[in-house]
């Protein structure tokens, strides 16, 4: 990168048809250039066998067609530009990740996406906020789009995009490519967490890091789908605290795995994966408490050299580190800052919650209402808070020579 102008700019222009898979699941590129189709309606007007019919889909109400992934992305396609960001946005992580770039890596935004508008004028400000800082820090905004709850509650844009639980997925995915579309469009890089095993296919070509989250590091299932993510997957300590938890994660996601899910025509198979290199710890505290201390961050960098990976991790100024209070960020973020000056180069950055107002509001029961630019899911620091923070943290780090 050049030292005069920090603006993100792809490693080799690489297009996703001739370049990486855009369909986030490294490998092969499908389908090949120039090529159109789908496959036809799926008759699900069949009833069962009889002898079936008094034990199968017991608790089911009924199934509804998705969108295939390929045809969503012919409805809402990334530009050459857009594509750019996140390809030079893999890249820059990649090199903080590998100790080639110092700058302090800042995964910031709302704690989910629940309004399309709210997001792009949080986007708008973020990248002029982004520039500003570009010689100390890579900025990458947080969107997300699915939630996992720990009990119930709203799952997110994708699933309910309308707020009310009408479940429109086909509706959600549309609206979060188009999201994803206009901020990448801006050269602002995305981050988000991969709930749904088969959401990568619809959005994974946007993405430039991606998150697996503390309920769900120990399953198999995402430790499967992380091995063939096209980008840096960042993995939590579980709810518990540990992060062996997260090592064991990153460990599996190395490997090559095999595993079920659908192609690009939304057909039901078997994805070969040759394993993601790009894993890395986020410490977010859990039950017992924070884990951001100097004790916390020397014990996660002992324990990834005992595991023989790399020992750089970020941390999440947020959710147990902050005692779910976030009014406590700002405390969390300026000590670990001070622990990444006085040294502890394994802290490669932070996360935080953030969006145009502070707090939360219930959804209750639907979008009438609810206060512009502020969290529906966990509560979140403004802006003015926020852009406050950054710039000065900046002030305090070391510009980066090219």
């Amino acid at each position: 990168m050049d030292g005069s102008d920090r603006s993100l700019k792809p490693a080799s222009g690489r297009s996703r048809l001739n370049g990486e898979s855009s369909n986030g699941l490294g490998g092969r590129s499908f389908p090949p250039p120039g090529w159109i189709g789908t496959l036809p309606d799926a008759d699900l007007s069949s009833d069962p066998p009889d002898v079936m019919k008094s034990t199968a889909d017991l608790h089911i109400r009924g199934y509804e067609p998705l969108i295939a992934p390929h045809d969503l992305l012919s409805e809402v396609p990334a530009t050459e530009d857009v594509l750019q960001t996140t390809t030079a946005g893999r890249e820059a992580v990649r090199q903080i990740l590998a100790g080639e770039d110092s700058r302090l890596l800042v995964v910031v935004g709302p704690c989910s996406i629940h309004n399309r508008d709210l997001a792009l004028e949080y986007a708008r400000r973020l990248k002029g906020l982004s520039d500003k800082v570009a010689e100390r820090m890579l900025v990458v905004m947080r969107v997300y789009f699915e939630k996992p709850r720990t009990t119930v509650g709203w799952k997110g844009l994708i699933n309910d995009p309308h707020l009310n639980d009408t479940f429109a997925v086909s509706e959600g995915l549309k609206l979060a490519r188009g999201i994803l579309t206009e901020i990448n469009k801006l050269g602002l890089p995305a981050a988000t967490e991969m709930l749904e095993p088969i959401t990568p296919q619809y959005i994974a070509d946007l993405i430039t890091l991606a998150s697996i989250g503390a309920r769900t590091t120990e399953s198999p299932t995402h430790r499967q789908m992380a091995s063939g993510l096209s980008m840096p997957v960042g993995y939590k300590n579980g709810t518990d605290g540990s992060v062996q938890t997260a090592l064991n994660a990153m460990l599996a996601a190395k490997e090559p795995h095999s595993f079920l899910g659908i192609d690009p025509h939304g057909k039901t198979c078997v994805i070969h994966t040759n394993g993601n290199p790009w894993g890395h710890l986020i410490l977010r505290g859990g039950n017992g408490g924070p884990n951001y201390s100097p004790e916390h961050v020397a014990e996660a960098t002992r324990l990834l050299t005992k595991a023989d990976l790399p020992a750089r991790f970020l941390i999440d100024c947020s959710h147990a580190n902050s005692s779910k209070d976030y009014r406590r960020q700002p405390e969390v973020f300026e000590s670990v800052l001070s622990q990444r000056i006085d040294g502890a180069d394994g802290v490669i950055g932070m996360m935080l919650e953030s969006n145009l107002n502070e707090g939360k509001q219930s959804l209750g029961g639907g979008p009438e209402g609810l206060d512009y630019g502020v969290s529906i899911t966990d509560g979140c620091l403004g802006w003015e808070q926020t852009e406050e923070l950054l710039l000065k943290a900046a002030e305090r780090l070391e510009p980066v020579e090219a």
